[in-house]
């Protein structure tokens, strides 16, 4: 990689933060097995009584917890506990017997969902960040309560009214939440404790969870109060417990360096320094598009991409507004995080930030910085 444009790249981090727009930064970067970034800019809060980012500052990583998730449901599958075929109603007895919205009343689904629907996001289910019925009913149920666990949401969501048949759209969603559910019930265990002893545990991941320690809140990253260009009061999720709700679909916290050995698993095809969590075959199933012609709702998936099993993935090197080779795939946190993965350069690359208004931005502005520098 061409040193000037690695120093390029943190000059822009450092004008961002110059300018105001976000305390400070973490970025890693790796390519062909070398690791030629990992640099912290700015303060880990606003203020000047913050102490200084450092590689080793825990963020909020939201959506970013959904491809850790999405491989442990994998692993369960590679042990033949179960089958992306099943229905989820056979884990979860609240998604029997689900309906399909209609002004009329709902009618019966065409098919059930399934764990495949569940990790690709066709399952027919919602964030509700609209205006839509299916998302008053989500709002009236509390759907993504913090005070609710899995078990409670899953209970809470399975009832409700789907916005389209299983399998006939991809729309962002629940789905890894309800996933987390799913691993609860197979193995008798909170969600966290099944995270830390298939993944975290053996990758030494020891600094991501559900929470932060008391111990090391004082490299807990937080954001401005404020978001900079609207205004608006700059709420993140408070990591300062054990939450109830241990959401697999974002709720972990962790750092550059953890996440890095997350990706080196995953570039490596499964194996990372003589731990091998799943094959070779299962990690290329994972980190292929499972969309095909399946039309996507939204506009969260750029032109050129599909979606694999808990990350999205690019079909072709054209198409999309941002750099990348096709192939290449990767997921984006709410609260300003970033990472990709490109198996054709035999490279990865992490933003952490807490700075959820600028997230869109770093999404398109990130992967041109990184592959400037090839």
């Amino acid at each position: 990689m061409h040193p000037p444009a690695l120093l390029q790249l943190q000059a822009v981090l450092q004008d961002h933060i110059d300018r105001g727009l976000l305390p400070g930064a973490v970025a890693l970067i790796e390519h062909r097995g070398q690791r030629v970034l990992h640099a912290a800019l700015g303060a880990q809060g606003p203020g000047t009584g913050a102490p200084p980012m450092a590689r080793d500052t825990v963020f909020r990583i939201y959506s970013m917890t959904k491809p850790i998730v999405s491989l442990a449901v994998l692993m369960l599958m590679e042990q033949g506990r179960l089958q992306l075929a099943h229905p989820v109603s056979r884990y979860l007895g609240g998604f029997a017997g689900q309906s399909v919205y209609t002004p009329e009343g709902g009618r019966p689904v065409q098919r059930e969902a399934t764990l495949h629907d569940l990790l690709r996001h066709t399952a027919g289910l919602s964030y509700a960040w609209d205006e839509t019925p299916v998302a008053q009913t989500y709002r009236v149920a509390r759907i993504g309560s913090r005070q609710h666990s899995n078990q409670q949401l899953a209970q809470n969501l399975g009832p409700l009214p789907l916005l389209r048949d299983p399998g006939t759209a991809w729309e962002y969603s629940r789905a890894t939440d309800v996933l987390g559910a799913v691993l609860e019930v197979i193995e008798g265990q909170p969600l966290g404790a099944v995270l830390q002893r298939l993944i975290l545990q053996p990758l030494g991941m020891e600094d991501t969870g559900f929470s932060v320690p008391e111990t090391q809140q004082h490299r807990l990253a937080e954001p401005l109060a404020k978001d900079p260009t609207t205004g608006a009061a700059v709420n993140l999720i408070d990591v300062s417990r054990p939450p109830v709700f241990e959401s697999g679909g974002g709720g972990l916290v962790s750092t550059a360096g953890d996440y890095a050995r997350f990706l080196q698993l995953m570039l490596g095809g499964g194996e990372r320094e003589g731990v091998r969590l799943v094959s070779r075959a299962t990690l290329a199933f994972m980190t292929a598009d499972h969309l095909g012609s399946i039309p996507v709702a939204g506009d969260i998936l750029p032109p050129g991409h599909g979606f694999g099993l808990g990350v999205a993935v690019r079909r072709e090197t054209g198409l999309a507004a941002r750099p990348g080779s096709a192939g290449q795939y990767g997921w984006s946190g709410l609260g300003g995080t970033v990472f990709f993965v490109d198996p054709a350069e035999e490279l990865f690359a992490v933003l952490l930030t807490q700075a959820p208004g600028l997230l869109n931005h770093w999404i398109e502005l990130y992967p041109a910085l990184v592959y400037a520098a090839l």
